[in-house]
């Protein structure tokens, strides 16, 4: 059966807003500045000269940590495990840690910013789910705008803080990654794990390739910082 796109969201977003929104609640802590980079080469990351190839496999890291904890968490929650809050502790906290990604290069308040526009991912969903509760499709459609907004948000920032990455590029790897996450959540709603295995090997195909372009960005901009 085809799902409209206000079913998916009413399934996805009960299923998952309540315990993310909870982890939000908690003050989940933020992992220190550099704590991602340390935990990842063993402190070798650093606004001093680097390898390059260092860079590219933290932040592949970082990405890949997003996209895995995103499945585990659409797996746990659409199927009650029990597991479902810790997950949704750890995919919070790795939206911290690629804020803390960027700060060497681009400082503490543009980590922070980052960091906020993927926190605000989650609270415009919470907004979508009380519309649905409600009825009111038209407020569900527009949440869906602003959910989409907000990726362009992430864009517009990203693109402002490096010249290598540009918006309109951005925006549709932003849209991808979310195509590619609603398959998988459409797919186990069918039961259909061939299309869910499908989506998921796309979208983490995708999300390396988005690694690697932030990567390649940070390394044009910042030449003096890598050694060849």
């Amino acid at each position: 059966m085809k799902h409209s796109l206000f079913t998916i969201l009413v399934l996805f977003f009960t299923v998952a807003v309540p315990v993310l929104a909870g982890g939000l609640s908690a003050q989940t802590p933020a992992s220190p500045p550099g704590n991602a980079h340390a935990a990842m080469t063993g402190g070798a990351l650093s606004t001093d000269s680097q390898s390059a190839e260092a860079l590219r496999a933290a932040m592949r890291k970082l990405w890949e940590e997003h996209i895995a904890y995103t499945r585990n968490y659409i797996i746990s929650g659409l199927a009650g495990l029990d597991d479902s809050g810790k997950v949704a502790e750890r995919l919070l906290r790795n939206q911290d840690d690629i804020g803390n990604a960027i700060q060497p290069f681009y400082g503490d308040e543009a980590g922070k910013k980052l960091s906020g526009l993927l926190r605000d991912h989650i609270l415009i969903a919470a907004d979508i789910v009380s519309a649905a509760k409600a009825g009111n499709n038209d407020m569900v459609s527009k949440g869906d705008k602003k959910w989409h907004g907000n990726a362009d948000d992430i864009a517009t920032f990203l693109s402002g803080a490096n010249p290598n990455w540009p918006k309109a590029a951005l925006t549709d790897m932003l849209y991808k990654h979310l195509d590619f996450t609603t398959a998988e959540v459409v797919s186990r709603l069918k039961k259909d794990w061939a299309a869910d295995i499908e989506a998921y090997d796309k979208g983490h195909d995708h999300m390396i390739m988005f690694a690697d372009e932030l990567t390649n960005g940070i390394v044009k901009q910042f030449p003096e910082k890598f050694s060849k």
